[in-house]
């Protein structure tokens, strides 16, 4: 199996039990006597576990295989699912969100890394598309076997089993992401990190314009999915029928998005397109704060989907070019990490002001940080070689 399959492979395994969590999650904490607000105690120690991962991922040595990582993440993330299907208590359960957030976080940091060295502009938009079919396919699969009868417990003992099968998988096509490392030369405009005589970074202003911007993308990106739905039904009064096909277009705009603009992008260039994309993120946001038809913000919607999509996977990479190849692993990985806490730090802020105003406030208050997201990435990019 070449690289970029494995890579693909291995976000569609991360995927899956990811995005059946929601799903199960009613029956969870039927089964642990718990309130449904226990869901966001457990995502935010899963987050801190993918943070840490990812940035400890970054700053082990080049010598370590990619495989070595995409396995042992996968083993780990495989063992995390197990336990949470036999956990007798809340507390454990979270101890197994725990180990599963340290194996995404691997595992998402070691396929990017990876993709920023050796993959073109349409690899690594086709290898993130691989994690919204994934995303898709975990919770028909989750509904499938609940519908047969399996609990919860059986759902995620089957997912369990699956993240092993491909940890040997990965283990056994380790040859294939042991690819040379490309020769990249770059120029002295090259923004490189800093390190002092304490062995410490010290980052310069452009890196943390894209720690920053990437955290901010991602969370734009997370907040529209998540609140969408609320939006168009009490913010914009579109009925309950079509605000739900709206919110499923919007993640098939996001998987189209990498489809074909990852295509495109090799033709007219990752840092052209880049700039097209960020500018149309600002549009779409613009149209769904914009007063009129409930159309017109399930327009922007769609639109901002199919900009924001192809957005990370080129900014990741393009990092070699802003830093350098030599610090191209350890800024990947703060990029993984930023987008973890911007995915969920920015939609909890925005539930927070749809409560205290209504849901008609997401539309501004999404194109403010879209807008914010331009400058961001003109300081991020004005090194780039």
């Amino acid at each position: 199996m070449s690289a970029f399959r494995l890579s693909c492979a291995a976000y569609v395994s991360v995927a899956l039990p990811s995005s059946t969590l929601g799903l199960l999650w009613p029956s969870i904490r039927v089964s642990f006597g718990q309130p449904v607000a226990a869901l966001g105690f457990l995502l935010a120690l899963g987050i801190a576990a993918t943070v840490i991962a990812s940035t400890a991922a970054g700053r082990l040595p080049p010598a370590v295989p990619a495989a070595l990582l995409l396995a042992g993440g996968a083993g780990l993330t495989a063992v995390a699912l197990l336990a949470e299907s036999l956990a007798p208590s809340l507390w454990l359960f979270a101890a197994g969100m725990v180990g599963f957030g340290f194996g995404f976080g691997v595992v998402d940091t070691a396929v990017n890394v990876h993709a920023a060295r050796h993959f073109s502009a349409r690899q690594i938009n086709w290898m993130h598309a691989a994690y919204g079919a994934g995303a898709t396919l975990g919770p028909l699969l989750a509904t499938l076997l609940l519908g047969n009868g399996l609990s919860w417990r059986g759902v995620y003992a089957i997912l369990g089993v699956v993240q092993a099968v491909l940890a040997v998988v990965f283990a056994a096509g380790g040859r294939a992401m042991q690819t040379p490392e490309p020769v990249v030369v770059a120029s002295r405009s090259a923004v490189r990190p800093v390190a002092r005589s304490d062995g410490r970074w010290r980052l310069p202003a452009a890196v943390w314009a894209a720690l920053v911007f990437v955290a901010v993308e991602n969370g734009v990106e997370s907040g529209a999915g998540i609140w969408g739905y609320v939006f168009l039904t009490a913010g914009r009064g579109v009925g309950h029928t079509v605000a739900g096909v709206a919110l499923s277009a919007y993640w098939l705009m996001m998987f189209l998005g990498r489809v074909i603009l990852g295509a495109v992008a090799e033709r007219v260039g990752p840092s052209r397109l880049l700039t097209v994309a960020v500018a149309a993120v600002s549009v779409g946001c613009a149209l769904m704060a914009a007063p009129g038809p409930g159309g017109l913000a399930v327009a922007g919607l769609l639109l901002m989907g199919f900009a924001a999509a192809p957005i990370f996977p080129l900014f990741t990479l393009t990092t070699t070019a802003r830093v350098g190849p030599d610090d191209t692993a350890q800024v990947v990985s703060l990029q993984v990490a930023a987008s973890a806490v911007g995915s969920a730090a920015l939609p909890a802020g925005l539930g927070v002001t749809i409560g205290a105003f209504s849901a008609g406030a997401l539309g501004p208050w999404l194109l403010l940080p879209s807008v914010a997201m331009y400058g961001l990435y003109t300081l991020a990019a004005a090194k780039r070689t």
